[in-house]
């Protein structure tokens, strides 16, 4: 059964890599000037990867049960006290676990930082420092100049 169980954990620990490199893949897209060409099929492929993580988790969840242990980490620390090779392979991928973790939240605050840039660029087009002269906000027409909406 341990056999079983390191398989699985390879094998999310494998999916687990896939996915750290496509937030690395994210990260330099979001980086660029205009990363919407490139974002779509990311986050379908991050959809997909999540999935299989969500599934593989839950696999390895009723593994564990299986061999009369709790599910998570309680009984990923007790199978892989009494096996070297699953300590070994839980090891590594909580080591990928925390690499992933880490890129995302420095992908969420890329993307914070960006929407936060976009909502005060309208802003300004929009005239919302300015715009409330006489109650009337005023923004760009399509002949460039500014009107009252």
């Amino acid at each position: 059964m341990k056999d079983v169980l390191l398989n699985t954990l390879i094998e999310e620990h494998a999916t687990l890599e896939a996915f750290a490199s496509l937030l690395a893949y994210e990260q330099k897209a979001l980086a660029e000037v205009s990363p919407l060409e490139k974002l779509p099929p990311i986050i379908e492929k991050k959809t997909e990867l999540t999935e299989k993580l969500a599934s593989l988790e839950k696999q390895r969840d009723g593994q564990l049960r299986q061999m009369g242990l709790p599910a998570g980490w309680k009984g990923m620390e007790l199978a892989g006290a009494g096996d070297a090779r699953v300590a070994n392979q839980w090891k590594l991928l909580q080591g990928v676990v925390q690499r992933a973790r880490h890129a995302n939240l420095t992908n969420g605050m890329m993307i914070r930082v960006r929407m936060n840039y976009n909502e005060k660029a309208l802003a300004v087009l929009r005239g919302a420092s300015s715009s409330m002269r006489g109650g009337a906000a005023t923004v760009y027409g399509p002949d460039g100049r500014m009107s009252a909406v």
